[in-house]
Formats: C-alpha cells, sequence, structure tokens
C-alpha cells in the first residue's frame, strides 16, 4: 500500500498533525522498499518512523502479518505495564512445571526439564526477548493475563492492529498441523515430539499456507512501529520499567542477519525477531548516528517457499536503506527536532 505521498511531511504543531506536501525522496524510499521487497518469494510489510522528526514511510502497512515471536513485544509490554500498576512485580517467583515445556525456540525445555526450576518474572521476561524462548514466553502470557488482556491493552493504546490470541505452543501446533492437543496440564516435552513427527508432509505444509491467510496472533507493520516508538519515548509506563523495556530490547541476541545484519557495526538496535513456518520478521528502534535520531523499524513476511535466508537478506537491504535515507536526512537538517507522537 503507497501512503508515503500522504505521510511524507508529517510535522506536530501544537496538538494537531499537520500534513505537509508530499516528499519526493521519500516516495523514492518506498519505491526502493518494493524494489527489495521483490527478491524474496514472500509478501513484505514495512513501515518505519523517524522518531524525531515524524518522517514516515510504509509499504503494506496496514496489511495484517503473522507476528511469530515479535508478539513477545506486546506481551511484554503489558508485562511492564503491570508492573507499573502495581499488579504484580518483577520480581515475583513462577515455579515451572513439566506441562510448562514448550516447543520451538529457547532453552528452558532443553536445559531445565527436571523439577525444581522457579524463576523471576524478570528472567522469564528477559528469556522470550533476548534468546526468544518459547516457555519463557508462555509464562509470561500468563503471568499477563492471557491472550485476551494483552489485545486489551493494545486496544487501550489505540494500537488495534496488533492481536495476541493463542499462546506460543498452541501458535506452532496450529502452523505444524497438530489437529488435536490433550489438555495443557497432560504436555510433556517428549508429547510435543510425538505430535508433530505424526503429521504427513503435505498436511504440515497445508497448514502453513492456512495459517499466514489466519488474522489470529498478527500485526500490522505501521501499529507495531508507533508501539515501538512509543516504548522509546518512554510514555507508555513509568521510566523505570521503560527503560528495563528498551535494554531487554538492546540485548536481543536473534536475528543477527535481519534488521542489524548489513548496519554499521556497533549501531545501537532494540529489536525482536520473530520466524514460523516461511515467517521472517524482525522489528525494532535503530539508533542513527551522531544526533541523527531513531528510527521505529516493523519489517514483517509472510508466505515464503524460499529458505529463510532468502527473506533474512530482504530484511537486512531493506533496513540498511531505511538507514542511510534518514541518516542522510538527519545530516542535511543537521538538528534533530523534538519528537512528535507517532502518525496516526
Amino acid at each position: 500500500m503507497r501512503i508515503a505521498a500522504l505521510l511524507g511531511g508529517l510535522f506536530l504543531t501544537g496538538t494537531q498533525f499537520v500534513f505537509a506536501a508530499a516528499d519526493p525522496s521519500l516516495t523514492r524510499l518506498e519505491q526502493q522498499i518494493e524494489f527489495l521487497a521483490r527478491t524474496t518469494d514472500a509478501v513484505v510489510g514495512v513501515s518505519a518512523l523517524h522518531i524525531e522528526s515524524g518522517r514516515y514511510v510504509s509499504v503494506r502497512g496496514t496489511e495484517q502479518f503473522p507476528q511469530a515471536s515479535a508478539i513477545k513485544v506486546p506481551i511484554a509490554v503489558q508485562i511492564m505495564a503491570l508492573a507499573d500498576e502495581g499488579k504484580l512485580t518483577l520480581g515475583q517467583m513462577v515455579t515451572l512445571k513439566p506441562a510448562d515445556l514448550h516447543p520451538g525456540s529457547g532453552r528452558i525445555s532443553e536445559l531445565l526439564f527436571h523439577p525444581g526450576v522457579a524463576l523471576s518474572i524478570e528472567n522469564i521476561l528477559e528469556l522470550a526477548i533476548v534468546i526468544s524462548d518459547n516457555s519463557a514466553a508462555d509464562l509470561m502470557l500468563r503471568s499477563a493475563g492471557g491472550p485476551a488482556a494483552v489485545t486489551a491493552r493494545m486496544k487501550t493504546l489505540g494500537l488495534n492492529g496488533i492481536r495476541v490470541d493463542r499462546s506460543i505452543a498452541v501458535l506452532l501446533a496450529d502452523w505444524g498441523g497438530v489437529k488435536t492437543l490433550p489438555p495443557e496440564s497432560e504436555w510433556t516435552r517428549d508429547m510435543w515430539d510425538r505430535l508433530f513427527d505424526a503429521v504427513p508432509q503435505s498436511e504440515h505444509m497445508a497448514a502453513r499456507r492456512l495459517q499466514t491467510q489466519d488474522p489470529r496472533d498478527t500485526a500490522t507493520p505501521a501499529d507495531m512501529t508507533k508501539l515501538l516508538a512509543r516504548i522509546w519515548k518512554k510514555d507508555l509506563f513509568s521510566p523505570v520499567y521503560a527503560t528495563k523495556m528498551l535494554e531487554v530490547m538492546e540485548r536481543c541476541q536473534t536475528g543477527k542477519a535481519r534488521i542489524k545484519g548489513l548496519l554499521p557495526q556497533g549501531t545501537d538496535v532494540a529489536h525482536k525477531t520473530g520466524t514460523v513456518g516461511g515467517v521472517v520478521d524482525d522489528v525494532g528502534v535503530i539508533t542513527l548516528p551522531g544526533r541523527g535520531g531513531h528510527v521505529a523499524l516493523s519489517i514483517f513476511t509472510k508466505g515464503s517457499n524460499r529458505p529463510e535466508e532468502v527473506s533474512e537478506k530482504a530484511v537486512a537491504e531493506i533496513s540498511r536503506t531505511i538507514y542511510d535515507y534518514f541518516a542522510l536526512f538527519a545530516d542535511q537538517s543537521s538538528v534533530a527536532t523534538p519528537a512528535p507522537e507517532p502518525p496516526q
């Protein structure tokens, strides 16, 4: 969807948004993004906001994309908001049960499968964001009040394009073509292997295609970028929790070949990746050099049938193109202006 021409020059005057004349350079940037998106067979959605100036570009920015593990960002926002409201404490301990060992990425299910493990909510959040641990993410989701509570928080923030509908375990089961799950109390680590292994490849691929069209657990690039900008601006909750949120995203270890892949060495990026069959995502905030400011950036892909690395390369090239544009813009404007609200 082409909206750069509409949002090309967005500046804040008092409390009102003013849409300035279309900026041809932003239109060219959008065209570059569209060209790079065609280097993968995936459908690609991009939204990028220069936080300080409000300059904004978007390709398919209002289309829904599967979040995969990028969904851990809105869940973490709910956790921090509840902590800020005094409804939980980050030091609160959570005891892991055998049923809490969920499939997919992470280390908890691989290393901590004997009884007797308890982790603080803060450590659970750290594992979910930094190494994208799925067991930790589902423990975090439970502490957050469940999917409906997270979605309600997003709606309260005006981010209707961000949905959380299932646990990561159920999401992966659906993507894998698992048709029937036993009650959660009966889940075990070995059970997941048996269930996934029993699905024929043809059924697994059919489930992948179906899930790509499923509205559950999706986000629009535009709303995810708005959420990222508000995390960076520290206006979602008290500064102590906002700082913790940014710091844990800065420690993210996954996706080295995505948003960060082609950026200059040492560039600060607070981000979170997402990966599931045919989906390669990365969302975060890039710090530009000098006084260049910050870019909130969401890149989602879906529907690829090629190796993951193909989409990763497209994500990295799009990220570098956006970085170069806004770094040059900041260089030419010489002074970063006060930050407006993200575009509506």
